[in-house]
């Protein structure tokens, strides 16, 4: 019942948000801000009264979500709690990041205060359970990516800088032992918000996330790492890293502080992410404990399924963008003039913009369809692999395609079409480095 009525109250909240009242007196934004913080608030202390309640747990085997039961039909429909997440990550990500997107990736940094203020949208709480004081109920990669594909509206990378800490705490969740949740976790619960990335990419010709260069060694004290990680956030400063490295020929993850000697990083900026502040991880005989093995020796640890879940996350960063593309060339069609009528009016271009909306929403169906199938814990491999085939590919057809109906404007930064252009390749070259 409590639930029911903090539900009611930030539904009124958002719909008082939208109203016309609240924009003819200007009290839309105060009004968004209240129902971010409430959500926040509330689920704090729900998770409080969560902990309370007495629980047999595995002394080892960490908290796992349930999965969702399985389902007969493909259901694409959102439940009431997915919409108001969407609509509400939509609004900030319209009032809040689009504006921040252009500035950022010129400074080749995240602005100030965007982790701050990005966790009053409880992002953070949506990735620990309940009973560890967050808000998650269940295991549901759906409602990560649709997280994701509206944060990704508003920008691309500031989407991902966002998601990544996110992510390493999916994995945590989904894959850590009891020691390995109660120890990291309450680093997503805490005031200042963390900075923790997954690095898996690495910078040798033909990589493939199976055949890893990095390693690690067994030693009296745990373990011994040696590597290079490419495409790493946030400068080398990330309280944490989720650092893939082969063991005895298997792929495993490694929970890494960020001040473990042997850890060094050279920034490099790229042609996208350029906001992430992305760069080269070198472990040179970096020794962490016996716990920092993710689930531990007897593990349920998945690695196929670790990635699969990541590519899906880069689906949805990139359906997001794409959709912000599609959104905006639409008017900008519509208003354009050439030879005396609006551009939109030759059929090349309106057919461009019609299968620009044809394969967004291909990519969306594939990517939900996966998501979906993870979340009731059928196998989901075949349809990952798929989503992001077609949105590897896609994602750099209708960059390319945004810019070219942009003409003279894609070319240049007055318009955000060559930014998404940057951002939307790295579909094609990354292979994880999130998780839903």
């Amino acid at each position: 019942m409590a639930k029911d009525i903090q539900g009611l109250g930030l539904g009124l909240a958002s719909r008082f948000a939208g109203s016309r009242w609240a924009e003819k007196y200007g009290l839309r934004k105060p009004a968004e801000r209240i129902a971010y913080l409430s959500t926040r608030a509330g689920f704090k202390f729900f998770g409080e009264m969560m902990q309370k309640r007495e629980k047999k747990q595995d002394s080892t085997r960490g908290e796992r979500l349930p999965e969702r039961k399985q389902q007969p039909l493909f259901d694409l429909s959102l439940s009431e709690e997915q919409q108001m997440i969407r609509d509400s990550v939509r609004s900030y990500a319209e009032e809040i990041v689009r504006a921040l997107a252009h500035d950022a990736d010129e400074n080749l940094q995240l602005p100030e205060t965007y982790l701050q203020d990005a966790m009053a949208l409880g992002l953070n709480l949506f990735s620990v359970p309940e009973s560890m004081g967050g808000a998650a109920q269940s295991y549901s990669p759906t409602t990560s990516a649709i997280i994701a594909e509206e944060l990704a509206w508003g920008d691309f990378t500031l989407a991902y800088a966002a998601l990544a800490p996110v992510g390493v705490a999916n994995a945590l969740v989904r894959w850590g032992t009891q020691q390995q949740q109660q120890r990291w976790l309450p680093l997503w619960l805490a005031e200042q918000p963390v900075t923790a990335a997954i690095a898996l990419q690495e910078p040798h010709p033909l990589f493939a996330p199976d055949k890893l260069a990095c390693s690690a060694k067994s030693n009296k004290q745990g373990y011994v790492l040696n590597g290079v990680k490419a495409l790493v956030p946030f400068a080398g400063k990330a309280d944490l890293y989720l650092v893939a490295a082969l063991l005895n020929g298997k792929p495993q993850l490694f929970i890494v502080p960020g001040d473990s000697r042997g850890l060094n990083f050279t920034r490099s900026p790229a042609m996208g992410l350029r906001a992430a502040a992305t760069g080269t991880l070198t472990l040179d005989k970096v020794q962490v404990s016996v716990d920092a093995l993710l689930g531990g020796e007897d593990s349920d640890f998945d690695y196929r399924a670790f990635v699969d879940l990541g590519q899906l996350h880069w689906c949805a960063l990139a359906i997001g963008t794409c959709q912000a593309a599609l959104d905006y060339l639409i008017p900008y069609c519509n208003e354009r003039e050439a030879f005396g009528e609006p551009i939109s009016h030759r059929q090349s271009v309106a057919f461009m913009i019609a299968n620009i909306a044809i394969e967004l929403e291909s990519m969306r169906l594939l990517t939900w369809r996966a998501a979906a199938l993870a979340e009731q814990g059928q196998p989901f491999h075949r349809e990952a692999y798929l989503a992001h085939v077609l949105c590897a590919d896609k994602a750099m057809e209708i960059g390319t395609n945004a810019v070219q109906l942009l003409g003279g404007h894609g070319f240049t930064k007055e318009h955000p079409g060559e930014r998404w252009y940057r951002d939307l390749r790295i579909l094609g070259c990354v292979n994880s480095g999130l998780h839903l």
